[in-house]
């Protein structure tokens, strides 16, 4: 079935499961929004492929992407909202109307997620994956210096290395033209060694919900990748092949921190400051 739906074009990977926190303020996207809120509507996520507008070229979104489930909405005074959403279902988009609306409306597809691979595949998977990424957060744990400083990795070929972001586990990709709430801004007055143990107790939790299916979208959205990579996983035919691309890049991911070579990490602080 086709069906009609607002698109949100983000520097950012929405997948379902996941929360993802947005300030509006674009005029465009505050109608948008105002109008999902007032109708109760979904609206659609899709990745930027191209540039930092979308504008009239509908043919730089990818075609795959998440709608998202408004669940909190607040306003200011000024129009400006904060809203927090949660990824629901995938969709594939068959064509774009650029004309009716300030913003884009998608014809889309929903897409069905089946588990794939051989009976009890996914879930074994699931659990080898879960596993492999808590010794990827473990291994992201800065290790202290005696004076109490971090030290950098050394730098993978072309790439920048920054401090490993471990509050990803409270906060996945902050998108363009959109500003998150740093994690436990609120009240956050533990240190960081107690912070990281609630995060890691948090994603341990996560991973042995049972469910493959939400542990393939969970990591796909926590785990560092290349916005592009990310886009590949949440497109994948099924759980079972999502699993499988996850435990390579986790594997490799290991090995690399293993030598001491930092992934490449978001720059929370430039991602705040671009517009959609």
């Amino acid at each position: 079935m086709v069906q009609d739906l607002p698109l949100f074009p983000l520097h950012s990977v929405l997948c379902p499961g996941i929360a993802l926190p947005l300030h509006i303020f674009e005029l465009r996207y505050r109608l948008m929004i105002g109008r999902c809120i007032e109708r109760e509507q979904a609206f659609g996520v899709v990745l930027i492929r191209d540039g930092r507008e979308v504008g009239e070229s509908a043919g730089r979104i990818a075609r795959v992407g998440t709608s998202a489930v408004i669940k909190q909405a607040g306003r200011y005074p000024d129009g400006r909202m904060d809203i927090v959403t949660v990824g629901a279902r995938r969709f594939r988009i068959v064509n774009v109307d650029e004309k009716s609306e300030p913003y884009l409306i998608g014809r889309v597809t929903w897409l069905d997620d089946p588990m794939g691979g051989l009976p009890g595949e996914a879930e074994e998977a699931a659990q080898r994956v879960g596993s492999r990424f808590l010794e990827y957060l473990e291994r992201l744990r800065p290790a202290p210096t005696p004076g109490g400083a971090t030290p950098g990795g050394a730098t993978r070929e072309g790439e920048r290395t920054e401090e490993a972001p471990f509050d990803m586990l409270a906060e996945i990709s902050p998108a363009p033209g959109v500003q998150a709430p740093e994690p436990f801004m609120a009240g956050d007055d533990v240190g960081d060694g107690p912070r990281r143990e609630l995060l890691l107790a948090s994603a341990r939790r996560l991973i042995r919900t049972g469910d493959a299916t939400a542990v393939s979208y969970l990591l796909t959205g926590l785990v560092q990748l290349d916005l592009s990579i990310r886009q590949e996983l949440l497109e994948l035919p099924d759980t079972a092949a999502r699993l499988r691309r996850l435990d390579l890049l986790l594997a490799r991911e290991i090995g690399l921190l293993g030598q001491h070579l930092r992934p490449l990490a978001l720059d929370l602080g430039s991602l705040v400051a671009r517009r959609n």
